[in-house]
């Protein structure tokens, strides 16, 4: 909340913004139910829930009970192993190994590209990175729709400190404020946005984003406690506001109120019937003499804009200037909060990633969507062999009533005996019932049909059972096999690529900006270098032309061409005149230090250089001297160490207990 700087409105500057998020809720009308449809209708084929018919739910409930010879009609899983194969590439590009965004520089700024390294390591750590990317990448596979907020955030936390008025040294909890970079991932149903520029480009060229979410009176109370300058006389309100349990604004229409897709009905039917429960009237301990009249439940919406200031009243010096606020709207009309952004980056803070982008914006169909059609018809050809088995197991035949009741027909019992009515005495029994002829042979060629099918559809969407994770038999060398996985991951690779540059370049230029622009002086645990890293803020401000920011698709052995350094290693060492013009050690330590190894603590000073120099001529001219026969006291003098101004104690620390024990113990 607090990466910039909040702002105290007036009424009227408050109604002309609810007036404004109005407007924009009434452009989201024609676009947003076809998305919401769209986007069900994929969670459907992913979740394998699109069977909705009375059979269907028939049979479930009599396999629930028990009874395994109903058999339920199956969707053949296509769309699912297609996103979670993509899924799995990006999260193995992006995320497998940490830090997830490794930070290089030049040579000069080493110690303060670790620092910025710290800091990303531990909001990664604090805020989940990890979880919500791959979130993100998951959405970008189903709708090709994936927004991520990434904001300069604070919150409250907990430390443990020793409690020294307690006897035993008790520990106790400390509240400290925790601040950093916010990588949040936007439910894609609940998102409106300027469809007037591409999704991909919305942070940079549009002109309004928002999200709703659902919180309970304790969240949000909890939400509110925790905002900065909010604007205290509509808290009040924005608790009271609604109608009924639910506390729903009665403003809202059904594209501006909070949406839960209708998937798995099953558990969706719990889901809902959770919201809205009036929890203090159910525990019997509501106060009518509470001084607010609490609802249940509340849609907090967040709305990112870039506007003319004089259009809202907002006196500034700069009002004819587009400039951008975020509010924080409480059931769609009670302003809490409003924040002038004044980030470094000047962007909407909200990155859209679409792995599916050939120019035709909002039309371009997903990966999930180029799947569907084949799910479909393979399920037809699987459900149709269930059909032919249901015939086989209980076939439909023509009998004689005088002859056979119908109960006896009917049983389920497989090994029951059927008695024949007397009018059946004395003549033939084989008259009495007519089967009809069936002939199964289509099953075999059906699942043909199936394989075929998702044949299909791995090869448009350039995937194969190889890249699925599955064993193929045949008979191809290492490397031809090696060329199809490869091949197998071509459609991925310029998915991942489109993603490099929708979404993760302005992600780390955001990061790395809010860093430098609101981080303070502290001191943070690298685990990677195992070591405590002093933050200061100055020295990276002062660094920050020099910092390249990496990750899996980029790394910083091709930001840096690790490998022509390596090459130029051992170009030096064979060349004594190369050598002799470039300093080897600090140049090994750069490579090294590009590479995660720290190596910078062992090497020798100038003064060590100078005085080792020193000596190692001194012992060749007391040798020298020997051999010609020179008696002790000709020999020259011996260097010493403070000659050069250096102090071999200060370059070896003695160790700690600790580090004697753990010597003792490996040896």
């Amino acid at each position: 909340m607090p990466a910039s700087t909040p702002v105290i409105i007036s009424r009227k500057t408050q109604s002309s913004f609810v007036e404004y998020y109005r407007a924009v809720q009434d452009t989201q009308n024609s676009t947003r139910p076809g998305m919401r449809d769209r986007f069900t209708t994929i969670d459907r084929l992913y979740q394998r829930e699109t069977d909705l018919t009375d059979e269907k739910q028939t049979n479930a409930q009599y396999n629930k009970a028990g009874d395994p010879n109903k058999l339920q009609n199956v969707a053949v899983p296509v769309v699912k192993p297609q996103i979670e194969t993509s899924v799995r590439y990006m999260t193995k590009v992006f995320l497998s190994d940490p830090p997830i965004f490794p930070v290089v520089a030049s040579p000069n700024y080493m110690d303060e590209a670790l620092q910025l390294q710290s800091i990303f390591e531990n909001n990664a750590r604090e805020g989940g990175w990890a979880r919500e990317l791959i979130l993100f990448f998951r959405d970008g596979a189903k709708y090709n729709f994936a927004p991520l907020e990434v904001t300069w955030d604070r919150e409250a936390t907990y430390t443990v400190e020793t409690n020294l008025n307690s006897d035993i040294k008790k520990g106790q909890a400390k509240q400290i404020i925790w601040e950093g970079n916010k990588i949040k991932r936007w439910d894609p149903y609940n998102v409106g946005l300027d469809t007037r520029v591409p999704a991909s480009e919305v942070y940079k060229d549009g002109e309004f984003v928002f999200h709703t979410e659902s919180m309970s009176r304790i969240k949000l109370k909890s939400f509110i406690a925790a905002l900065p300058d909010k604007i205290i006389r509509n808290v009040v309100p924005a608790f009271e506001s609604g109608t009924g349990q639910a506390g729903i604004s009665s403003v809202a229409s059904d594209s501006m109120g909070y949406f839960i897709p209708d998937v798995n009905v099953s558990r969706t039917g719990e889901l809902r019937s959770s919201q809205g429960m009036n929890w203090l009237a159910w525990s019997g301990i509501a106060d009518s003499a509470q001084k607010i009249e609490y609802k249940d439940n509340y849609e907090v919406t967040t709305l990112y804009c870039k506007v003319l200031p004089s259009e809202f009243s907002i006196k500034v010096s700069y009002s004819n200037t587009p400039t951008i606020y975020k509010l924080i709207i409480v059931n769609h009309e009670h302003i809490i909060y409003c924040e002038q952004q004044t980030n470094a980056h000047n962007y909407l803070p909200v990155l859209i990633g679409q792995p599916q982008e050939d120019g035709l914006s909002y039309q371009t169909k997903s990966l999930a969507d180029d799947g569907a059609d084949f799910q479909r018809a393979a399920s037809t050809f699987m459900n149709s062999i269930f059909a032919s088995r249901r015939r086989a197991i209980s076939d439909r035949v023509l009998y004689d009533p005088s002859r056979i009741t119908s109960a006896a027909i009917n049983s389920p019992n497989p090994s029951a005996k059927i008695p024949v009515r007397p009018a059946a005495y004395g003549k033939k029994l084989s008259d009495s019932v007519y089967h009809f002829p069936y002939n199964e042979d289509q099953s075999s060629n059906d699942m043909q049909q199936i394989q075929t099918l998702i044949g299909l559809s791995n090869q448009l969407v350039g995937q194969n059972q190889v890249s699925q994770g599955q064993f193929i038999k045949g008979n191809k060398t290492t490397n031809e096999f090696n060329r199809v996985a490869d091949a197998a991951q071509g459609s991925d690779y310029m998915s991942a690529l489109l993603y490099e540059y929708q979404v993760f370049a302005p992600l780390k230029k955001i990061l790395k900006l809010n860093t430098l622009q609101y981080q303070g002086g502290t001191t943070l645990y690298n685990r990677d270098e195992k070591k405590e890293v002093e933050i200061d803020p100055i020295k990276l401000r002062k660094a920050v032309l020099d910092f390249k920011v990496s990750d899996g698709l980029m790394p910083a052995d091709k930001m840096i061409n690790t490998s022509t350094l390596s090459t130029a290693l051992q170009t030096f060492s064979q060349s004594p005149q190369l050598a002799a013009e470039y300093n080897m050690g600090p140049l090994f330590s750069y490579l090294m230090k590009t590479q995660g190894a720290m190596i910078s603590d062992f090497e020798k000073s100038q003064e060590q250089v100078a005085y080792e120099q020193a000596l190692g001529a001194w012992q060749q001219a007391v040798l020298e001297a020997m051999k010609q026969g020179a008696t002790k006291e000709q020999l020259p003098p011996q260097p010493l160490p403070e000659q050069y101004g250096y102090n071999p104690k200060t370059r070896a620390p003695a160790p700690t207990q600790e580090e004697e024990d753990g010597l003792s113990n490996t040896q």
